[in-house]
């Protein structure tokens, strides 16, 4: 390594750095020149403040951010704190609900209205009343009186319902077949259902009284031909049947005969 450079410390002492030198002092002369600066000074540096904006937008552009208007059906809550605007309002819309009752026609003036129609067979009842698709006062009739027959120790509530649902049957196709506009089968079991209340009360009032004599057919009698009349008046003033009531009174008179049967026996 001696022999091929005889004297080392002369060669970076001298050789190299003056090599360095040159090299630094050729790239700070032509510094310039290489990147243009003498050539095109605007390269370098950008002014923006005299930037145009381009061709059909000068118009339009003024130079400042237009912030958007917000639209007045925008929501302006956040997170923390809602928007005080109320779209839903949950106490109108309840005010304006019907009842829970009247949804599921449960009317307790048309059920006081049928009763006392029942109660009193003299009494002039409104044909909308009765027309009243009211299932549940018949089905609180039926059951006091299984439970009345029940009292006496006969489980009859299968033949209760059967009996009725055939009545029903019968009477739907018998009224069809006898009036002009024709009639609901819910609307005949609601009549029929409300008149089988005197025969409920037949059957509780056997409890204490007997009714296999002369006296107990006698009431029995009386309390089918109550029900009788009271549903036949029921039907003709629903279905505007003049001079028909005697007729719609036999087979009301039929079924509702079953029932006393039922309660004597």
């Amino acid at each position: 390594m001696s022999g091929q450079f005889p004297n080392e410390q002369d060669f970076y002492t001298s050789g190299y750095g003056n090599w360095e030198q040159q090299q630094q002092s050729q790239y700070d002369v032509g510094a310039a020149d290489q990147f243009g600066a003498t050539t095109d000074p605007g390269f370098a540096s950008f002014d923006y403040s005299t930037s145009q904006p381009a061709a059909g937008y000068a118009d339009e552009y003024d130079g400042s951010y237009a912030v958007p208007q917000q639209q007045p059906d925008m929501y302006t809550g956040t997170i923390l704190t809602p928007s005080s605007r109320q779209t839903y309002d949950p106490q109108s819309s309840f005010d304006d609900e019907p009842p829970l009752l009247e949804e599921l026609g449960i009317n307790f003036d048309h059920i006081y209205q049928k009763t006392l129609a029942v109660l009193n067979p003299l009494k002039q009842t409104h044909a909308s009343i009765i027309n009243d698709r009211d299932l549940a006062g018949p089905l609180v009739f039926c059951l006091a009186f299984g439970v009345s027959l029940l009292l006496h120790g006969k489980v009859h509530f299968g033949y209760i319902y059967g009996i009725a649902a055939l009545g029903c049957l019968s009477m739907y196709g018998l009224l069809n077949m006898m009036s002009l506009t024709g009639v609901d089968i819910y609307c005949i079991m609601s009549v029929l259902g409300y008149c089988l209340l005197p025969m409920t009360i037949l059957s509780f009032a056997s409890i204490v009284l007997s009714l296999q004599g002369l006296f107990g057919t006698v009431i029995a009698g009386v309390t089918v031909f109550w029900c009788s009349i009271t549903a036949s008046k029921l039907f003709v003033t629903a279905l505007s049947m003049d001079h028909q009531l005697l007729l719609v009174a036999y087979p009301c008179a039929l079924l509702y005969g079953v029932f006393a049967l039922l309660t004597i026996f």
